[in-house]
């Protein structure tokens, strides 16, 4: 099989197309052949050498789509269609940059679906980061305020998408201003210009501050979000676009606002039900869910992929499809 191997952390050169052989199904495991997966952020961190407990030379990829080639333990059946996701996949493990993948059965989710693959692969990572977050980490309810920072990423569209549904007031953020025409064709209420001082504009809109927000540029932001959300609202520490995740030297009382609650998300496959996964493949079929479409590349363009979402050239997922084989 042809796979993407990282040889070890750097540059995207580091990022090498070699012939594998084809992974040994074995009970409890689950062979997929990948149809597309998307690239995130996470596998980003491995590349640049910051993700923990990775050893190289490693496949990357912390999720795939396809379909089920093998599963000795008799848990799905050959032909079903699934996504893969986290769980160690592409760390400790070789991951979803492959014609084939070999993950646990317990990271399997089943689903049903006549949408490209393209559009099914931006789903499954990016989806249970954001409904986790919304769901998990925020409760946030019908007729909230929820604030985005990070509203043209991947995950800050799903969100935005998800929290519309929910029937909420959402603002979002960009730091490019020709991105928000993007956000608001997302349904985004208050698109925003993120310039390091995000709660002022925010409270000019909603002076209370906002019920909620989900912050995913990471901890340099993290205390002007703070300052946005209201007494007895949440914020929800969910991402690292900014690659900068530590607080140093974290004086709680000082930190946070009096009253503000701060919590965190970070899930694996078991926190998306298949039935979440499948309500929304089934809307975007039926045109009642919106979702930002993927920016697609082949397999060969990998080095490609990873360089543009390295440099933020794109708004919401990058897809990379292998099409199907005989």
């Amino acid at each position: 099989m042809r796979a993407v191997v990282l040889s070890g952390p750097g540059p995207v050169e580091n990022l090498q197309i070699r012939t594998l052989p084809v992974p040994e199904p074995r009970p409890g495991w689950v062979l997929i052949e990948v149809r597309a997966f998307g690239v995130n952020r996470s596998e980003l961190h491995t590349r640049l050498g910051l993700a923990e407990g990775v050893t190289f030379p490693r496949v990357p990829g912390i999720e795939a789509t396809g379909v089920v080639a093998a599963a000795p333990g008799g848990e799905f059946a050959e032909g079903q269609q699934v996504a893969a996701m986290m769980g160690g996949m592409g760390r400790t493990f070789d991951g979803g940059y492959a014609q084939y993948t070999l993950v646990p059965a317990a990271q399997v989710v089943p689903f049903r679906s006549d949408l490209p693959w393209e559009r099914i692969a931006a789903l499954p990572e990016t989806l249970q980061t954001a409904y986790g977050s919304l769901t998990t980490g925020l409760d946030l309810q019908k007729g909230q305020t929820l604030l985005v920072r990070g509203g043209t990423s991947s995950v800050g569209t799903a969100a935005i998408a998800l929290a519309k549904r929910t029937g909420a007031t959402v603002l979002a953020t960009t730091r490019r201003p020709d991105r928000l025409a993007a956000l608001a064709d997302l349904g985004v209420d208050h698109p925003l210009v993120d310039d390091g001082e995000l709660a002022k504009q925010v409270r000019a809109i909603v002076p209370d501050g906002v019920d909620a927000a989900l912050e995913l540029v990471g901890a340099p932001t993290l205390p002007d979000t703070l300052q946005a959300v209201r007494v007895h609202g949440t914020v929800c520490f969910s991402g690292i676009l900014s690659n900068a995740w530590v607080i140093p030297d974290f004086y709680p009382i000082a930190y946070l606002p009096n009253g503000v609650r701060l919590t965190a998300y970070s899930g694996d496959a078991s926190d998306l039900p298949a039935d979440a996964l499948q309500d929304v493949l089934d809307g975007i079929a039926e045109g009642t869910f919106d979702i930002a479409e993927p920016t697609v590349y082949a397999f060969d363009d990998i080095r490609r992929a990873h360089d543009d979402m390295e440099h933020d050239r794109v708004v919401g997922k990058i897809v990379v499809t292998l099409g199907s084989r005989p």
